[in-house]
């Protein structure tokens, strides 16, 4: 029950971390400070909950992907773009988005 929440908010926590990440490449005229704090905050939360649950890490990968299907949607619904603007599997590389230097361009 336990590892079951824990992975529910991993995965919520990557979501909204993708749908950030999505509006910073996909709405570059719009990019502020405050996007970049959100991308920020998310990393360093998700960072903290592997630290506290490190068998959720091998499961990373997987929730990433289901994550971003979410998150596609999300970005859709928050700003306001078609769509097929968003690629229909995540563009970016677990990696890249755990790395709190990495922003899409």
């Amino acid at each position: 029950s336990m590892g079951r929440s824990e992975r529910r908010h991993l995965t919520s926590r990557l979501e909204v971390l993708l749908i950030h990440l999505l509006k910073w490449q996909f709405q570059p005229e719009l990019r502020g400070r405050s996007w970049e704090l959100a991308i920020i905050e998310q990393r360093r939360r998700i960072d903290k909950l592997l630290r506290d649950n490190p068998s959720l890490r091998s499961e990373t990968p997987e929730l990433l992907i289901e994550a971003y299907d979410d998150a596609a949607f999300g970005a859709m619904r928050e700003t306001g773009l078609p769509q097929a603007t968003f690629p229909p599997t995540c563009p970016y590389a677990l990696g890249q988005v755990l790395d709190q230097g990495w922003l899409p361009e």
